[in-house]
């Protein structure tokens, strides 16, 4: 059974571009054996991921994700079974936060900053549904 999980948490610390890379690296590396896909998109200390495959190895890194001393107020956005996957394509695949359109973020929320604590599930869902359609994902793998 495949399901989909999309949650946010906080960075503690703040990362910088090459911590955010080791953790991409690392993904990349670890989740095909996994069976895992997806999608992480890193803006202004907040993290926002989705998670695709088989629903124990899907609830295994999130439980891991949640007991990282890197991440704080990590919440649940969308947890979904799912027919097929959305972002088979990519290991890990990385939102390009240069790529975002302002308009793209109004569309969905009050201001153009990326806040997936001030939105829904579903909203959060359907950006990251137009990421994909607009290419603002990078780094297929």
């Amino acid at each position: 059974m495949l399901v989909r999980l999309m949650y946010v948490s906080r960075a503690v610390p703040a990362l910088d571009p090459e911590e955010l890379q080791a953790i991409l690296r690392a993904s990349r590396a670890q989740n095909p054996a996994l069976g895992i896909t997806g999608v992480l998109c890193y803006s202004d200390g907040i993290f926002v991921q989705v998670l695709e495959g088989g629903r124990s190895a899907v609830n295994r890194l999130y439980a891991r994700i949640v007991g990282d001393p890197r991440h704080t107020e990590v919440e649940i956005l969308v947890y979904e079974e799912i027919a097929e996957r959305r972002f088979a394509g990519w290991s890990m695949g990385q939102v390009s936060v240069a790529r975002l359109n302002p308009a793209l973020l109004l569309k969905y929320s009050e201001t153009a900053t990326l806040d997936p604590y001030a939105v829904s599930g579903q909203v959060s869902k359907a950006l990251f549904d137009e990421l994909v359609a607009t290419a603002a994902i990078v780094g297929q793998s």
